[in-house]
């Protein structure tokens, strides 16, 4: 037995990923495994939807920065499963947040939520949202370019996803992010989040540090410079 949670309006937010199937990169023209990223706001049911080719950190922070844009503000806090781009290491007491995902919380003013461990159900909101897209969106569509798919997903989440009677609320997922939750949301900062990513790095005998496939020249430390004067 699950007991539903209702939030108030700009209060939350729901996040996940599912798989999308194949869609052509532009760049390559090849067919590639693609995944949807949602957004769902808890209190409207209204969502943002984009397609990728990856789930890695400079993704994933770009996806928050184009989800808030296109709701005209950021909610206060927002519920995640336990990803690799967004937490370190799992744990119900003092989850590690990836450092890069915690300044971009800072910069927006929002809360990081991460579910407990083997717990999908309590960011039921998006489980729902991104079987929704997977079933109403990408049922029976043809492949196309992820550009077009993200075109087309934009408008389907205004007209046919936002102009429905939501199951649970019996509303209409746009008109209620119109009417009343977009106001409560935090107005976005003067300028978008500037993306660093921090990663732990060792130094081999080269000297050379590897960070997405470039070589860094790193000074050699030894314990006996560690004795010498400055």
């Amino acid at each position: 037995v699950y007991v539903r949670i209702e939030c108030k309006p700009g209060e939350e937010a729901q996040v996940d990923f599912g798989y999308a199937g194949l869609l052509l990169d532009p760049q390559t023209q090849q067919l590639r495994r693609a995944w949807a990223f949602v957004m769902t706001l808890s209190w409207s049911r209204h969502q943002y939807v984009e397609f990728v080719f990856d789930q890695k950190l400079a993704t994933w922070l770009l996806l928050h920065r184009h989800a808030f844009e296109w709701f005209g503000g950021a909610p206060e806090r927002i519920v995640i499963d336990n990803l690799k781009a967004a937490i370190v290491k799992a744990c119900f007491d003092d989850p590690v947040v990836q450092q890069a995902y915690r300044e971009c919380a800072e910069h927006y003013g929002f809360l990081i939520a991460p579910c407990r461990v083997a717990k999908p159900e309590h960011k039921g909101k998006v489980e729902s949202g991104v079987h929704y897209v997977k079933r109403n969106f990408l049922g029976g569509r043809e492949p196309t370019t992820i550009t077009q798919a993200n075109q087309d997903v934009l408008d389907w989440c205004n007209g046919q996803a936002g102009l429905r009677i939501h199951g649970t609320t019996k509303e209409q997922p746009l008109v209620r992010f119109q009417e009343v939750e977009h106001a409560r949301l935090k107005p976005l900062p003067e300028t978008p989040y500037d993306m660093a990513i921090w990663k732990k790095v060792t130094l081999p005998r080269d000297c050379h540090v590897v960070f997405d496939n470039a070589y860094y020249s790193c000074p050699l430390y030894t314990s006996d410079a560690a004795d010498d004067p400055p």
